[in-house]
Formats: structure tokens, sequence, C-alpha cells
């Protein structure tokens, strides 16, 4: 089989470029892509009246919970994000999205939706969606 027919090897190539487009459009608003994903997951949960901890926050955006708290720290530097100790557990640190979070995030998220619009265009969205739902899917486990 040539690289060229290889579906993981496309899908690597894909995932490049992708990552590339969303680094792009990230960089003028001083965010990783993972700074990104993080504060829109907290920003997310936040509107929902939720007041997240690390874990929680990680489940959402499918991170890895000892990387999610350094990024957690770098957004708190950033004054993006506060975490405050949790009142039934002082063990525990709830985090808050501060007002320059909540304006950047959404923000942030209209230029990450931007790149995808024009990256995923080549496809039905439908069809980009449920195709990657499917793969996003852990076999072993569902």
């Amino acid at each position: 089989m040539k690289p060229g027919e290889s579906p993981g090897f496309l899908l690597w190539h894909v995932t490049l470029r992708w990552q590339r487009d969303i680094a792009a459009a990230l960089t003028p608003l001083d965010l990783t892509h993972v700074q990104f994903v993080l504060l829109a997951c907290n920003w997310w949960l936040n509107g929902q009246g939720e007041r997240p901890n690390q874990l929680a926050v990680a489940r959402q955006a499918g991170t890895d919970v000892k990387m999610t708290s350094q990024v957690l720290r770098t957004l708190e530097k950033k004054g993006l994000i506060e975490r405050e100790v949790d009142p039934a557990d002082t063990r525990a640190k709830r985090l808050r999205v501060t007002a320059l979070g909540a304006e950047l995030a959404p923000r942030a998220i209209a230029a990450v939706e931007e790149v995808d619009a024009r990256f995923f265009a080549p496809a039905p969205i439908e069809a980009a969606v449920s195709l990657l739902a499917r793969l996003a899917v852990d076999q072993e486990t569902a």
C-alpha cells in the first residue's frame, strides 16, 4: 500500500494541516491550541452554571489531568481563569473564567469555527461531523 492510500497516514497529514491552521488563527489571541480548548471548555461549563474542578475540565476537553493542571496554571497567570478553594473540599480548586477570559473565549471560538468552516468545506458538514463522531468513540469502551 502506498502512503497516500493509508487512512492513518492521510489522517496524520490532515491533522497536521488542521493544527497549523488553528495555531495560526489563535496566535494573534496569544493562545495555544490546548490553552484555547481548556479556556473554551471552562467558559462553556461556567455558562452552564457549573464551577468545575480541573478533573471536570480535563474530562470535558478529553485531556490528560496533569497536563491540564499545567495549562490551567498558565491560563491563570494570563489572568484568564481563577482557581478558588472548594468550600466542600479544601484540597480541590473550583475554576472560574475571569472577565478577561470571558471576553476572549467567544472571540477565540469564533476564530476556530472560521478555520473549521474553511477546512471542512470540501465535505458536507453533517457527513464530516458524523464520521468524526464515530472515529472519536473508543470502540473498546463503547
